[in-house]
């Protein structure tokens, strides 16, 4: 029986996550070529874009309007954070330890966790 944090597990997971984002980007850059060559040039004479074009079109528009920005997710980090505090100051200090026993089972299955509080 494979335990689900092997080493292979890790590989398998990688290797999927690398083809998926690949084939995404094909798919995307086809998607955009195609919407721009349908839309663009009907409604505004724009010429029509080559397969680059379009991820070179993907690319720019992430630079301007994706993760480079930023304060969306730091902002959405924060609220995130607050909540979990909040949550944690409500419990019992059984609820607690039962909290930390669970999470110690699921991201440490084979160790004992150790006694005593968090905080």
């Amino acid at each position: 029986m494979r335990h689900r944090h092997s080493i292979g597990h890790w590989i398998f997971k990688g290797v999927a996550f690398i083809v998926i984002g690949v084939l995404a980007a094909f798919l995307f850059g086809y998607l955009v070529m195609s919407l721009w060559n349908w839309l663009m040039p009907a409604l505004f004479a724009l010429k029509t874009i080559s397969y680059w074009q379009a991820i070179g079109l993907l690319l720019l528009s992430w630079l301007f309007f994706g993760r480079f920005r930023g304060g969306h997710w730091h902002r959405h980090g924060r609220h995130w954070r607050h909540r979990l505090a909040e949550r944690w100051m409500r419990m019992s200090p059984e609820e607690r330890d039962k909290l930390i026993q669970e999470l110690h089972g699921h991201w440490h299955p084979h160790e004992p966790p150790s006694s005593g509080n968090a905080r």
